[in-house]
């Protein structure tokens, strides 16, 4: 059975408009600025897409392209002034940023209410105590798809091939609060196609086929496979999985394109909608 996050997240955006609509009544209009660093014709894209993605949901964007010789100080002099617009309720950096820059100190800027990757140190913090309104995107998306399709997780065997703080960590603990038991595994674990094989659910987000490519052989009869990994191959999409064969085994899989993708961007309104609601709370 296919895990369409095209399905889910058109369900998502149609709930939105209706939320996004009763917020504009309320005199407040939900407002995503985005900073994009440099000319990446990847991020490039990732920053094009999430402004046509808000612009379907009512949502109205601020885009901020800066060259990639911008020096952190006057970036972070950048944030701090988005901080403090109030008509702005959520702060996307786009990454990964020029090397001269530290990423930590730039995300940390982000004001925490405003920080709808939910990667502050602070949101962070929440999440690791079960306390987080804004979770990272993917990790959010994820979820939710597992939820959509009815997908058991507890008592399950996971495995996530990925230990970022943008992907792997976050799901991990969001798993861990759904009872699955977790391994996480990594470019340096031992064996990974052996242990892969055992896994109840595994969720790869490597993004590079010749360093790791899921296939038929290291997965079991009836496994549940959520591709997050994204390679360009000859002009074409691919993931982690060799789906034509992998998906032959599974019971639930994710397609890419057409899997995660759409619902990280879902979630991206989602948790810009969240903050913009809250904004309305420290308003009174």
């Amino acid at each position: 059975m296919i895990i369409s996050g095209l399905e889910v997240s058109s369900k998502i955006k149609k709930e939105l408009i209706i939320k996004v609509q009763s917020l504009n009544k309320n005199g407040i209009y939900p407002c995503l600025s985005t900073i994009l660093v440099g000319d990446d014709p990847a991020s490039t894209i990732y920053v094009r897409n999430k402004h046509r993605a808000c612009s379907e949901v009512g949502i109205e964007t601020k885009d901020n392209k800066i060259d990639s010789s911008i020096e952190e100080k006057k970036l972070i002099e950048l944030i701090t002034s988005l901080n403090e617009d109030p008509s702005i309720h959520g702060i996307l950096m786009q990454l990964p940023l020029p090397p001269h820059i530290n990423q930590f100190n730039v995300i940390n800027a982000i004001n925490p209410k405003k920080d709808v990757d939910g990667l502050t140190y602070y949101n962070a913090g929440l999440l690791l105590n079960k306390r987080a309104t804004l979770i990272p995107c993917t990790p959010l998306g994820v979820m939710e798809l597992l939820k959509y399709y009815n997908i058991e997780l507890k008592g399950k065997d996971v495995v996530i091939v990925n230990r970022s703080i943008l992907v792997g960590k976050p799901i991990a603990l969001l798993l861990l609060d759904k009872d699955a038991t977790v391994m996480i595994f990594h470019s340096h674990t031992k064996n990974i196609n052996e242990k892969v094989r055992n896994a109840d659910i595994v969720i790869t987000a490597v993004g590079n086929r010749k360093l790791f490519t899921l296939r038929e052989e290291s997965v079991k009869e009836g496994v549940v496979v959520i591709d997050i990994g994204i390679t360009r191959e000859n002009g074409k999409i691919k993931g982690d999985v060799d789906f034509e064969n992998v998906s032959k085994k599974a019971s639930w899989i994710t397609p890419v394109p057409g899997g995660v993708g759409p619902m990280t961007i879902a979630m991206l309104l989602k948790n810009t909608v969240i903050a913009a609601s809250t904004s309305i709370e420290n308003h009174h």
